[in-house]
């Protein structure tokens, strides 16, 4: 009886192979990293930070020795703030979320 002898893979045509066979997605050059809706929620968010910025502008006082209570309004020591923190959630969102392919 004669044996034939039986034929191997070598390891490196055994790696081109299973090389072949996983499909790895390469980014395409000349996208965008965000898509649409990413960019309209950022210009959404940072029209909210800068709202309230605006909102905490004023109240100072010409005169040095005269106090103006308006400092301490709830528009600027509450409000502005929450808008403030709020623009930056909004932007950490628009970043965060995933564009649609």
């Amino acid at each position: 009886m004669d044996k034939k002898p039986t034929q191997t893979k070598s390891p490196a045509s055994a790696k081109g192979t299973r090389s072949e066979e996983l499909s790895v997605k390469t980014p395409n050059v000349g996208e965008f990293a965000f898509g649409k809706e990413n960019y309209r929620l950022m210009l959404i968010g940072l029209a909210i930070i800068v709202a309230g910025f605006l909102l905490m502008v004023g109240g100072g006082s010409t005169d040095p020795n005269t106090f103006n209570p308006e400092i301490f309004s709830f528009r600027r020591i509450t409000l502005a703030p929450i808008l403030i923190l709020t623009g930056y959630v909004v932007e950490i969102f628009a970043i965060m979320k995933k564009p649609k392919d």
